[in-house]
Protein backbone atom coordinates (compact mmCIF):
# COMPACT_ATOMS: atom_id res chain seq x y z
CA UNK A 1 0.00 0.00 0.00
CA UNK A 2 1.12 3.36 -0.45
CA UNK A 3 1.70 5.64 2.81
CA UNK A 4 2.83 8.75 4.00
CA UNK A 5 4.54 8.89 7.56
CA UNK A 6 5.06 11.40 10.22
CA UNK A 7 6.74 11.95 12.86
CA UNK A 8 8.42 9.22 15.45
CA UNK A 9 7.91 7.22 18.21
CA UNK A 10 5.07 4.77 19.30
CA UNK A 11 3.24 3.58 15.80
CA UNK A 12 -0.53 5.10 15.15
CA UNK A 13 -2.10 3.99 11.79
CA UNK A 14 -5.01 6.08 10.53
CA UNK A 15 -6.98 4.35 7.87
CA UNK A 16 -9.78 6.88 5.23
CA UNK A 17 -13.08 6.15 4.54
CA UNK A 18 -14.63 5.75 1.12
CA UNK A 19 -13.20 7.97 -1.51
CA UNK A 20 -10.41 9.03 0.47
CA UNK A 21 -7.09 8.69 0.78
CA UNK A 22 -4.18 9.25 3.12
CA UNK A 23 -4.02 13.35 2.57
CA UNK A 24 -7.42 13.22 3.57
CA UNK A 25 -5.89 12.94 7.56
CA UNK A 26 -2.67 14.85 7.48
CA UNK A 27 -3.35 17.50 9.96
CA UNK A 28 -4.80 15.58 12.34
CA UNK A 29 -1.06 13.11 11.88
CA UNK A 30 0.87 15.80 11.92
CA UNK A 31 -1.06 17.22 15.55
CA UNK A 32 0.07 13.58 16.43
CA UNK A 33 3.11 13.17 15.16
CA UNK A 34 5.06 15.36 18.02
CA UNK A 35 5.01 11.66 20.44
CA UNK A 36 4.04 9.04 17.43
CA UNK A 37 5.15 7.69 13.79
CA UNK A 38 1.74 8.51 12.12
CA UNK A 39 1.09 6.12 8.99
CA UNK A 40 -1.78 7.06 6.73
CA UNK A 41 -2.04 4.36 3.67
CA UNK A 42 -4.01 4.50 0.81
CA UNK A 43 -6.53 1.47 1.14
CA UNK A 44 -6.79 -0.75 -1.91
CA UNK A 45 -8.74 0.87 -4.90
CA UNK A 46 -8.11 4.25 -3.28
CA UNK A 47 -5.29 6.71 -3.70
CA UNK A 48 -2.16 5.35 -4.98
CA UNK A 49 -2.90 1.65 -3.85
CA UNK A 50 -3.28 -1.24 -6.22
CA UNK A 51 -6.74 -1.28 -7.64
CA UNK A 52 -7.82 -4.90 -7.53
CA UNK A 53 -10.85 -6.95 -8.48
CA UNK A 54 -12.77 -6.75 -4.76
CA UNK A 55 -13.21 -4.89 -1.80
CA UNK A 56 -14.10 -6.77 1.63
CA UNK A 57 -13.42 -6.08 5.02
CA UNK A 58 -11.29 -9.47 5.52
CA UNK A 59 -9.21 -8.92 2.66
CA UNK A 60 -8.22 -5.01 3.67
CA UNK A 61 -7.30 -6.50 7.50
CA UNK A 62 -5.25 -9.07 5.43
CA UNK A 63 -3.97 -6.04 3.55
CA UNK A 64 -3.66 -3.97 6.95
CA UNK A 65 -1.85 -7.07 8.58
CA UNK A 66 0.90 -7.83 5.65
CA UNK A 67 1.92 -4.24 6.08
CA UNK A 68 2.43 -3.98 9.04
CA UNK A 69 4.50 -6.89 9.09
CA UNK A 70 6.32 -5.98 5.99
CA UNK A 71 7.17 -2.55 7.87
CA UNK A 72 8.04 -4.78 10.89
CA UNK A 73 5.32 -3.09 13.56
CA UNK A 74 3.80 -6.06 15.06
CA UNK A 75 2.03 -3.58 17.95
CA UNK A 76 0.06 -0.24 17.31
CA UNK A 77 -2.44 2.19 17.60
CA UNK A 78 -5.49 2.13 15.09
CA UNK A 79 -7.73 4.90 14.10
CA UNK A 80 -10.00 4.59 11.49
CA UNK A 81 -12.40 6.63 9.60
CA UNK A 82 -15.98 5.66 8.18
CA UNK A 83 -14.80 2.48 6.03
CA UNK A 84 -11.61 2.66 7.44
CA UNK A 85 -12.96 2.22 10.74
CA UNK A 86 -14.82 -0.88 9.72
CA UNK A 87 -11.07 -2.43 8.50
CA UNK A 88 -9.85 -1.14 11.98
CA UNK A 89 -12.39 -2.92 13.71
CA UNK A 90 -12.32 -6.18 11.49
CA UNK A 91 -8.45 -6.14 11.78
CA UNK A 92 -8.62 -5.68 15.72
CA UNK A 93 -11.21 -8.89 16.03
CA UNK A 94 -9.01 -11.14 14.38
CA UNK A 95 -5.41 -9.97 14.96
CA UNK A 96 -6.39 -8.11 19.34
CA UNK A 97 -2.77 -8.98 19.80
CA UNK A 98 -1.43 -6.38 17.09
CA UNK A 99 -3.64 -3.58 18.22
CA UNK A 100 -3.16 -1.48 21.33
CA UNK A 101 -5.89 1.11 21.16
CA UNK A 102 -8.52 1.21 19.03
CA UNK A 103 -10.77 3.85 17.31
CA UNK A 104 -13.81 4.29 15.47
CA UNK A 105 -14.89 7.75 14.04
CA UNK A 106 -18.21 7.79 13.12
CA UNK A 107 -19.40 4.25 11.66
CA UNK A 108 -20.61 1.07 13.91
CA UNK A 109 -19.93 -2.11 13.76
CA UNK A 110 -23.11 -3.23 11.97
CA UNK A 111 -24.79 -2.92 8.39
CA UNK A 112 -24.20 0.98 7.46
CA UNK A 113 -27.12 2.77 5.92
CA UNK A 114 -26.73 3.35 2.01
CA UNK A 115 -25.51 6.81 1.95
CA UNK A 116 -23.84 6.70 -0.77
CA UNK A 117 -26.12 5.78 -4.01
CA UNK A 118 -26.37 8.97 -5.17
CA UNK A 119 -22.66 9.85 -5.18
CA UNK A 120 -21.81 7.13 -7.05
CA UNK A 121 -24.34 7.67 -9.62
CA UNK A 122 -23.07 11.28 -10.05
CA UNK A 123 -19.68 10.48 -10.34
CA UNK A 124 -20.22 7.73 -13.08
CA UNK A 125 -22.37 10.77 -15.33
CA UNK A 126 -19.27 12.97 -14.55
CA UNK A 127 -17.68 12.14 -18.52
CA UNK A 128 -14.28 12.83 -17.63
CA UNK A 129 -13.21 12.48 -21.14
CA UNK A 130 -14.69 15.62 -21.80
CA UNK A 131 -13.71 17.81 -18.85
CA UNK A 132 -11.19 20.26 -19.72
CA UNK A 133 -10.99 21.71 -15.28
CA UNK A 134 -12.18 20.87 -11.90
CA UNK A 135 -14.45 23.68 -12.12
CA UNK A 136 -16.61 21.92 -14.93
CA UNK A 137 -16.62 18.74 -12.68
CA UNK A 138 -17.39 21.29 -9.88
CA UNK A 139 -20.25 22.61 -12.09
CA UNK A 140 -21.75 19.38 -13.29
CA UNK A 141 -21.59 17.82 -9.44
CA UNK A 142 -23.54 20.68 -7.93
CA UNK A 143 -26.60 19.86 -9.53
CA UNK A 144 -26.24 16.27 -8.22
CA UNK A 145 -24.26 16.92 -4.84
CA UNK A 146 -25.47 20.51 -3.47
CA UNK A 147 -22.79 20.68 -0.36
CA UNK A 148 -19.78 21.98 -1.51
CA UNK A 149 -17.71 20.37 0.92
CA UNK A 150 -18.40 17.02 -0.16
CA UNK A 151 -18.20 17.91 -3.42
CA UNK A 152 -14.41 19.63 -3.12
CA UNK A 153 -13.97 16.03 -1.40
CA UNK A 154 -14.46 13.96 -3.86
CA UNK A 155 -12.96 16.33 -6.46
CA UNK A 156 -9.57 15.18 -4.68
CA UNK A 157 -9.62 12.09 -6.72
CA UNK A 158 -9.45 13.68 -9.85
CA UNK A 159 -5.88 13.31 -11.69
CA UNK A 160 -4.32 13.53 -14.82
CA UNK A 161 -3.30 10.35 -16.86
CA UNK A 162 -0.22 9.49 -18.62
CA UNK A 163 -2.11 11.57 -21.39
CA UNK A 164 -2.68 14.47 -19.46
CA UNK A 165 -6.47 13.87 -19.60
CA UNK A 166 -8.45 14.00 -16.35
CA UNK A 167 -8.42 10.49 -14.46
CA UNK A 168 -9.89 8.63 -11.30
CA UNK A 169 -7.52 8.15 -8.30
CA UNK A 170 -9.88 5.56 -7.30
CA UNK A 171 -11.06 2.39 -9.09
CA UNK A 172 -14.75 3.69 -8.78
CA UNK A 173 -15.83 0.78 -11.04
CA UNK A 174 -14.99 -1.87 -8.20
CA UNK A 175 -15.85 -0.19 -5.37
CA UNK A 176 -19.87 0.53 -6.84
CA UNK A 177 -19.36 -3.28 -7.45
CA UNK A 178 -18.22 -4.02 -4.16
CA UNK A 179 -20.92 -1.09 -2.14
CA UNK A 180 -22.53 -4.13 -0.63
CA UNK A 181 -19.45 -5.65 1.12
CA UNK A 182 -18.69 -2.01 2.03
CA UNK A 183 -22.09 -1.54 3.91
CA UNK A 184 -21.71 -5.00 5.41
CA UNK A 185 -20.87 -5.52 9.51
CA UNK A 186 -17.94 -6.83 10.60
CA UNK A 187 -17.67 -9.99 13.01
CA UNK A 188 -15.11 -11.63 14.93
CA UNK A 189 -14.35 -12.74 18.26
CA UNK A 190 -14.81 -9.57 20.95
CA UNK A 191 -11.60 -7.32 21.20
CA UNK A 192 -11.08 -6.42 24.76
CA UNK A 193 -8.83 -3.73 25.22
CA UNK A 194 -9.40 0.09 25.09
CA UNK A 195 -11.77 0.92 22.30
CA UNK A 196 -13.05 4.66 21.59
CA UNK A 197 -15.98 5.55 19.12
CA UNK A 198 -16.38 9.05 18.08
CA UNK A 199 -19.73 10.15 16.48
CA UNK A 200 -20.29 13.50 14.72
CA UNK A 201 -23.27 15.18 16.34
CA UNK A 202 -24.95 16.24 13.03
CA UNK A 203 -24.21 12.31 11.95
CA UNK A 204 -26.40 9.67 11.55
CA UNK A 205 -24.23 7.00 11.38
CA UNK A 206 -24.07 5.77 14.71
CA UNK A 207 -27.12 5.75 16.81
CA UNK A 208 -27.88 5.25 20.26
CA UNK A 209 -29.54 1.77 19.51
CA UNK A 210 -26.04 1.07 18.25
CA UNK A 211 -24.45 1.06 21.64
CA UNK A 212 -25.81 -2.50 22.77
CA UNK A 213 -23.61 -3.98 19.67
CA UNK A 214 -20.99 -2.01 19.68
CA UNK A 215 -20.35 -3.26 23.41
CA UNK A 216 -20.71 -6.73 22.84
CA UNK A 217 -18.18 -6.81 20.11
CA UNK A 218 -15.61 -3.73 22.39
CA UNK A 219 -16.60 -4.32 25.81
CA UNK A 220 -14.47 -1.73 27.07
CA UNK A 221 -15.59 0.67 24.11
CA UNK A 222 -16.17 4.33 25.32
CA UNK A 223 -18.35 6.34 23.15
CA UNK A 224 -18.17 10.50 22.80
CA UNK A 225 -20.06 12.67 20.46
CA UNK A 226 -18.01 15.68 19.12
CA UNK A 227 -20.62 18.85 19.03
CA UNK A 228 -21.07 20.34 15.39
CA UNK A 229 -20.04 17.73 13.50
CA UNK A 230 -21.02 15.81 10.75
CA UNK A 231 -19.91 12.30 9.38
CA UNK A 232 -16.49 14.05 8.54
CA UNK A 233 -15.51 14.91 11.60
CA UNK A 234 -12.02 15.59 10.96
CA UNK A 235 -12.82 18.08 8.62
CA UNK A 236 -15.85 19.57 10.53
CA UNK A 237 -14.12 19.78 14.35
CA UNK A 238 -10.15 18.99 13.55
CA UNK A 239 -8.86 20.79 16.43
CA UNK A 240 -11.76 19.01 18.90
CA UNK A 241 -10.72 15.52 17.10
CA UNK A 242 -6.99 16.20 17.59
CA UNK A 243 -7.40 16.76 21.44
CA UNK A 244 -9.63 13.58 21.70
CA UNK A 245 -7.13 11.72 20.10
CA UNK A 246 -4.51 12.60 22.40
CA UNK A 247 -6.52 12.45 25.51
CA UNK A 248 -7.12 8.94 24.81
CA UNK A 249 -4.37 7.67 23.24
CA UNK A 250 -1.48 9.69 25.25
Amino acid sequence: MYYREFGQGSPIVILHGLFGFSDNWQTIAKGLAGHHLVITPDLRNHGRSPHLPTHTYPEMADDLKAFLEEHWIFSTDLVGHSMGGKVAMQFALHHPDMVNKLVVVDIGPGQAPDNHSEIYRALFDLDLSKTATRQEADAFLAARIPDYGTRQFLLKNITRDANGRFAWKMNLPVLWQAYPDILAAVSGEPFDKPALFIRGSRSGYIKDTDFAFIHTLFPQAEIKTIENAGHWVHADQPEVLLETLKAFLG
